[in-house]
């Protein structure tokens, strides 16, 4: 390994004139590390990367598999969440075609303001949310988005992994360890928390417009200012899913940025060299870094009206107590686990909160990691700083319970840094420790291949050892096949397009919001119906308003704050205060209801 690889801060040999020596001469590279131009640059690019692509989109469909068999009918985990992130992602698409100034003001919650950020708004698939409209068009937007969500993943650690300095076969791994790693499946119903693959996907692109790798260090005749801009406006657009997983992407470019500076500064200081990143490499970040945090600050002043306006959305500690997971969560699999989950069952009842603490990366990761701190194609000095990374990411990833309070750790980071204090699961630190496991394990394996490679002149040794590769593979696939389920998710009932809006559903409350949000995709009509992080206080108002609907006192609140009709579902009001709303009497109220196949309409 190169001696100027090894700093802290990089130098550029070429630009004092220092002739390559054994101190500074860049590396021999490998077959699958080698400088392609011209027509020969298409012919090994290409087919690779495309390959990558479709490889990725083909194992998700199988690893995710039954989620597009029935596309338009069903939808993965439960009906509760993924059904709020399919109108989520059908809100954006259609305000930004046909109100783009009204994108915050969605049509749920009535009369309330701002209330596509009362959570994660995925507002970075609102391209996709412009395909097609009603509800089985937003069914089949969220499954499709389900598979891709899990390729872009995969593709995106194998593109990381093979920048830093992994061959084919580390890549491969690296890319199915994080992308299918068991943990992800207790997330089965989080949409914004699974669609990480922009993290991945951007950290690549900056890595190769700043020509650095794991394994030879910073090359500056490989900077691509280019693919540095490229990265910046992936990582914004990663930001526009959501903070859940997005505001620890932008501490880590900050913190990356600082120690990118601090290293220019020391280079101009000593005026021994020029900086070794380069003029229009260095615009080029300004620009990008510019455009991300511009995207960070917009939301980040939406989610604070949000706030204003609603106090209690703001989310002290205490939550973040309750969901730390205990270490046993970091080495047990959820209950999806097809591999795991049975086996694991004793061990997720000693957690409080299994979806949030049940945490395994992959034991087969974990093995080849351990191994990568070893045996690796990586730099030993990046070898251990892929270490500390790990350690680091599961003590932050403990939350309250490192130490028996968090301090120092996840909980000195919630009342330091702006924003922390709102990520109350520490266990989605897993992103991160999964991701660092995954290039760790990629390094090893690498280091297999290309050992396996230098002795292929024997023809037994040319059998055995693609075979040998194909082990790690196949065991971190296995590790994600998944045991999810997909509920049948009922249709919106013909009352829902008879009804003039605002439209208030009964029974009102609880999770049958996000069924009800997810009916108002055909045509957007308003409602006051919403469920999200928190409640606005005209939620509780409301419901207990028209407890007793139909009624005098009721249909007067409702024609107050401008309800015009009211859907009641009597097969749905079994336990709550509508129980027997069928035979109500709406004698004397100026009212009228109709019965639509079992549904009542009352038109205010």
């Amino acid at each position: 390994m190169p001696r100027s690889s090894e700093r802290i801060c990089p130098v550029n040999t070429r630009s004092t004139g220092a002739a390559p020596t054994a101190e500074n001469a860049i590396p021999d590279q490998t077959s699958d590390d080698r400088t392609p131009t011209g027509w020969d640059r298409w012919r090994w690019a290409r087919p690779e990367w495309i390959l990558a692509a479709l490889g990725s989109l083909l194992l998700s469909v199988l690893l995710t598999w039954p989620t597009m068999r029935h596309p338009a009918s069903t939808i993965p985990n439960d009906i509760g969440d993924p059904t709020l992130q399919a109108w989520q992602v059908a809100w954006s698409g259609h305000a930004l075609l046909s109100d783009p100034a009204g994108l915050w003001d969605s049509n749920t919650f009535f009369p309330e303001k701002y209330t596509y950020a009362y959570s994660d708004t995925l507002l970075g698939y609102a391209p996709v949310g412009m395909i097609g409209s009603g509800f089985e068009a937003a069914l089949i937007r969220y499954n499709v988005l389900y598979v891709l969500l899990h390729a872009l993943a995969a593709f995106g650690a194998y593109v990381l992994a093979r920048q830093l300095g992994a061959n084919r076969w580390g890549g491969a791994v690296a890319g199915i360890a994080w992308a299918f790693a068991p943990w992800r499946l207790a997330h089965a119903g989080h949409l914004n928390i699974l669609s990480s693959g922009g993290i991945a996907l951007s950290l690549a692109m900056l890595a190769r417009g700043h020509g650095w790798s794991l394994r030879h260090g910073y090359r500056p005749e490989r900077r691509r200012p280019g693919w540095a801009l490229a990265g910046w406006l992936v990582a914004a657009w990663q930001v526009t899913l959501g903070f859940g997983i997005g505001l620890p992407l932008v501490y880590f470019l900050l913190a990356a940025v600082l120690v990118a500076a601090g290293c220019y500064g020391w280079s101009w200081w000593r005026k021994r060299e020029r900086p070794p990143f380069g003029r229009r490499l260095l615009l080029t970040d300004l620009a990008g870094g510019a455009a991300f945090g511009a995207v960070t600050l917009l939301l980040g002043l939406v989610y604070l009206r949000v706030v204003d306006i609603n106090p209690q959305a703001e989310r002290g500690l205490e939550w973040t107590r309750m969901f730390s997971p205990p270490l046993i969560g970091f080495v047990t699999a959820p209950a999806d686990s097809w591999l795991w989950g049975e086996r694991h069952a004793a061990a997720r009842e000693q957690l409080s909160w299994p979806p949030e603490m049940a945490l395994l990366p992959g034991l087969t990761v974990i093995a080849l990691a351990a191994a990568g701190l070893f045996v690796s194609v990586y730099a030993g000095r990046h070898r251990v700083a892929l270490g500390i990374g790990v350690l680091g990411t599961v003590l932050l990833g403990l939350g309250s319970t490192l130490g028996g309070d968090g301090e120092p750790g996840y909980l000195t980071l919630s009342t330091l840094l702006p924003g922390w204090d709102a990520l109350r699961t520490p266990g989605r630190m897993m992103h991160w420790t999964s991701l660092l496991l995954a290039l760790l394990a990629a390094g090893a394996v690498t280091a297999l291949a290309e050992s396996a490679g230098q002795a292929s002149a024997r023809r037994l040794t040319r059998v055995v050892m693609p075979l040998v590769l194909l082990v790690p593979l196949a065991l971190v696939t296995l590790e994600g096949v998944n045991r999810t389920p997909h509920p049948t998710v009922t249709p919106p009932p013909a009352a829902m397009g008879a009804a003039q809006d605002p439209i208030l559903v009964l029974p009102a409350g609880g999770v049958g919001d996000l069924t009800y949000m997810l009916w108002t995709t055909d045509g957007f009509p308003r409602v006051t119906n919403g469920l999200a992080g928190f409640e606005p206080v005209s939620q509780a108002q409301t419901r207990a308003a028209v407890a007793s609907f139909p009624d005098q006192g009721s249909v007067a609140y409702l024609r107050g704050i401008g309800v015009r009709s009211v859907v009641a579902l009597p097969d749905r009001t079994a336990g709550t205060p509508w129980d027997g709303i069928a035979a109500r009497p709406i004698d004397g109220l100026g009212i009228t209801r109709e019965d639509l196949d079992g549904t009542l309409l009352y038109r205010l």
